[in-house]
């Protein structure tokens, strides 16, 4: 058996594409899936079947093309874009003597470089393990046989029987521990609740402006790059409305097709957030070939984890690469925000958002100045209970002179009982009356 090799860097792709599901464009993200891990492409190799071959996926003679380019280009890994068995695996390395890794080990391989947080890694941790521990056949075979003879005998025990043992204590463990994290975020989920604080999660196709977009938001500074999963681990930040109402805003690890179901599973708490979230925002990459692709496979991915029935605001990012496109607001037959057109890397349009997905938690907001008497120090405070008063002036003879921002169904409400017409006035009547009183 050979020695399997620590490092990978120069690599031989492998894509196929069958007869039954043809998905040409996929080809390219792999290579970015490839180049995100950290691994140098020096050969794709492609081809066309209309079943996965039983011993090796590919046929034998493109598993015999597959043994030469490895050798022509001293290759450490070869990448299949696509889900091996474990069988499968075992049976390609020990014709390629390199190491064979499918579409999910990369994945897994990527997200194990980039989770920060003491909950990312056990989540990756415990995906590895899971995928791991149904191929414990490779590169073991050394070890599966006990060895005879006076002081030789073992305890009846081969090495990869301990060593599913021992993984399967360790998955335990992980699944112990991160029980404990997400008690602990549904402690800070029910206190978010008790406020009446909504939550906003972040969803979208990877390497679509995430992270971007929750930076400017936030004004913080999580870490943005131009590959794929550059985020992993979950970012929470509390911010305002235009109104001043308060959301909490979450950013996520980004879909991608195929997303292997053991990440799916292991990162059931991150994702909790996307779950109970009062409104998702899907961001999608507005200049990228395959929009509608990625939309559809956002949402497969929603359903994968319970979450399709989630509220969606549509936020089409990047509209800097394009030539014609504007910061705007799409409605539907009701008025209600369903697309927003911006750019994160700019800021263009991110007002829009912010109004946008006011209305679409709290409902349209109604700007407006007022002028109330003393005798109205009841709607006074009824105004300021709603957390509507924007700006107030006080003047000599009592009256408050007020610019009010709040949802239209409060406005309504306050209009039908408080008889708020009489109050009103325009920005030039509010400033003259305003002007009038500082100056008399």
């Amino acid at each position: 058996m050979f020695e399997r090799p620590h490092g990978g860097e120069r690599a031989i792709l492998v894509h196929l594409d069958f007869y039954s599901d043809v998905d040409r464009e996929e080809l390219r993200e792999f290579r970015e899936l490839v180049i995100s891990a950290g691994a140098e492409p020096v050969e794709v190799i492609t081809g066309s079947r209309s079943s996965p071959h039983p011993r090796y996926f590919v046929g034998t003679g493109k598993a015999e093309e597959i043994k030469d380019a490895v050798e022509e280009n001293e290759a450490d890994v070869v990448l299949f874009n696509h889900a091996l068995s474990p069988v499968q695996e075992r049976n390609l390395e020990q014709l390629l003597q390199c190491r064979v890794l499918d579409r999910t080990g990369l994945i897994l391989d990527i997200f194990a470089q980039r989770a920060r947080t003491h909950e990312g890694k056990l989540q990756v941790e415990l995906a590895q393990l899971k995928h791991l521990s149904t191929r414990l056949v490779r590169g073991w075979t050394h070890l599966e046989r006990q060895k005879g003879g006076i002081g030789l005998r073992g305890p009846g025990e081969t090495q990869l029987e301990t060593d599913r043992r021992l993984i399967a204590d360790r998955i335990r463990q992980l699944n112990k521990r991160l029980s404990k994290v997400e008690r602990q975020r549904e402690q800070g989920r029910r206190g978010r609740r008790r406020a009446e604080i909504p939550t906003v999660s972040l969803v979208g196709y990877t390497n679509a402006g995430k992270s971007t977009l929750f930076n400017r938001v936030t004004e913080s500074e999580v870490f943005v790059a131009d590959q794929l999963f550059a985020t992993l681990d979950p970012t929470i930040r509390r911010v305002s409305l235009p109104a001043d109402k308060p959301i909490v805003l979450a950013d996520t690890v980004g879909f991608i097709r195929h997303l292997p179901h053991d990440l799916v599973a292991a990162f059931r708490s991150t994702l909790q957030e996307t779950r109970d979230a009062d409104l998702l925002l899907h961001v999608v990459d507005v200049a990228s070939d395959e929009r509608q692709a990625n939309i559809e496979q956002v949402n497969k991915v929603l359903c994968e984890i319970d979450a399709a029935d989630r509220p969606q605001l549509m936020v089409f990012n990047k509209i800097d690469l394009l030539e014609k496109a504007e910061a705007r607001i799409e409605c539907d037959e009701n008025d209600q925000p369903v697309r927003v057109w911006v750019s994160a890397l700019t800021g263009e349009g991110l007002d829009l958002l912010s109004q946008a997905i006011e209305i679409r938690l709290y409902g349209e907001t109604v700007e407006q100045n007022i002028v109330l008497p003393p005798s109205e120090g009841r709607l006074h405070a009824r105004l300021h209970e709603l957390g509507a008063v924007r700006e107030e002036q006080y003047d000599d003879a009592g009256n408050w002179t007020m610019n009010l921002l709040l949802q239209r169904r409060d406005w309504n409400a306050l209009q039908k009982n408080e008889l708020l017409d009489n109050y009103i006035v325009d920005d030039s009547d509010s400033l003259r009356l305003a002007v009038g009183h500082e100056g008399s």
